[in-house]
């Protein structure tokens, strides 16, 4: 066999580094695998994730390994906060919870987040908006003098209110396992997509572009998908929180939420690693929602030109159509601000960050903005109203005028369609329904909370 010359190998080597290199360049601006088949699981894993996920649960349950049910929560079973459409589905405002965040102070540099919780299991650890702001108050203003001693002035510190609180509503699981399958490549090369695109449109002096989102690392690594402020890149993190946090349940890897005054119990987690996979089994299968042209033909005309104007006044820029092979979810899962700066003159101060003049720390890079929130998804947005993330928006049409910020020129555009045409969009939205063969509730009753 003839050898090549030295000549040749490095000719050879040049190349193959070339190559790799345009190889490597292609798969990094890739938007990376799609998604080419659903979740599964095993029958006896749904069934046994479905016992739990509707099992009302109290203390010392004989389902849990440690204390069952709170010492805090919001609800005695996933169900109860997860039943719009069918099983699975979202929550009214009547199943709201109250998120705060903690902003550093003197004395404490960390940021802080967490929910004040609806029950307890004893009156003595009972949570409250007054309860959360004994624990962290307002920091008063206060004077001091700087400068070398030789010309020695007074500044004035502006006081500040470390505690900014939020009302978000239970969301919809619904497609929960295809979402997660949607991998970090693709949700990034649709964000760049969009920033090659914004400098274009900047050389054309376009000024009426849509700002671009960011994406968020998640509490357990990669970009977030789940939660109002993206705060779980996988649906087993999401899940985990959400049994520690909403029932005070303890997960494998995510212990029970402690209470505002006081600790959590030293227990063992309350789910088992056999119970805890059942339950992401049962969640991760939920079936995907569905797009459902109305029967009549106007109905359908009307929802097919409203799917067009969803694209034309650029509501599709964020509520992206398909994602990562996953069709018809409808989000880009970045962070947008989506409401307006406070006016000159307005009280901006409440939840603001710490002055600069304390020196603390900024908040986070990855920890979103109170005015922050994920793109959510809007398969199944038909059967999951009220609207937005504190349910505040009761109509399609209000939910979309109540998008500012970020979104303002989308909602401008939306605004100034023809009355007919406006109607057209909300009526492709109410195409967006529950999927069809969500399972129903073995006890609605367990939807029913008094607060």
């Amino acid at each position: 066999m003839r050898r090549l010359s030295l000549e040749a190998q490095r000719r050879l080597f040049q190349w193959g580094v070339a190559v790799g290199a345009v190889a490597a360049g292609l798969w990094v601006w890739s938007p990376g695998l799609p998604v080419f088949w659903g979740p599964s699981a095993s029958a006896k894993d749904i069934a046994a994730g479905r016992e739990l996920f509707e099992h009302e649960w109290s203390p010392n349950d004989p389902l849990a390994h440690g204390d069952g049910l709170g010492p805090v929560y919001n609800a005695r079973s996933c169900a109860g906060c997860h039943f719009q459409g069918g099983l699975g589905g979202g929550g009214d405002v009547a199943h709201n919870a109250l998120a705060f965040e903690v902003t550093s102070r003197p004395g404490d540099s960390e940021w802080h987040a967490g929910t004040v919780h609806n029950f307890a299991t004893s009156p003595t650890q009972q949570e409250s908006l007054a309860v959360l702001r004994g624990a962290y108050p307002a920091i008063p203003s206060r004077s001091t003098q700087v400068g070398d001693p030789h010309c020695r002035y007074t500044v004035t510190v502006p006081g500040f209110d470390p505690v900014h609180t939020q009302t978000v509503q239970p969301t919809a699981l619904f497609g929960a396992g295809w979402i997660d399958r949607i991998s970090d490549k693709a949700i990034v090369h649709n964000q760049r997509k969009r920033q090659a695109g914004a400098v274009v449109r900047e050389m054309k002096l376009d000024f009426g572009s849509i700002p671009i989102g960011r994406t968020r690392t998640a509490d357990d690594g990669g970009v977030g998908k789940f939660g109002w402020k993206g705060q779980a890149a996988t649906l087993e993190h999401f899940v985990a929180v959400a049994c520690a946090n909403e029932l005070g349940l303890g997960a494998p890897d995510v212990p029970q939420a402690a209470p505002l005054t006081g600790t959590a119990a030293d227990v063992p987690p309350d789910l088992d690693r056999k119970q805890f996979r059942a339950l992401v089994a049962f969640v991760k299968t939920l079936p995907r929602p569905v797009e459902v042209a109305p029967a009549d033909p106007a109905g359908r005309a009307a929802a097919a030109h409203g799917k067009q104007l969803f694209q034309t006044v650029g509501c599709a820029v964020c509520h992206v159509p398909d994602l990562g092979g996953v069709k018809g979810v409808y989000s880009d899962f970045l962070l947008y601000n989506l409401d307006d700066p406070t006016p000159a003159g307005g009280s901006g101060s409440y939840g603001a960050d710490p002055p600069r003049e304390l020196n603390l720390p900024d908040r986070p890079a990855d920890l979103p903005k109170p005015e922050e929130w994920k793109t959510p998804p809007l398969w199944g947005v038909a059967d999951s109203a009220p609207y937005f993330h504190d349910g505040g928006a009761q109509t399609l049409q209000a939910a979309i005028q109540r998008h500012r910020g970020d979104a303002r020129a989308v909602t401008a555009a939306y605004e100034q369609l023809p009355q007919a045409d406006q109607q057209a969009v909300i009526a492709f939205l109410n195409t967006l329904k529950a999927p069809p063969d969500a399972r129903p509730l073995s006890n609605p009753a367990v939807t029913r909370l008094t607060r």
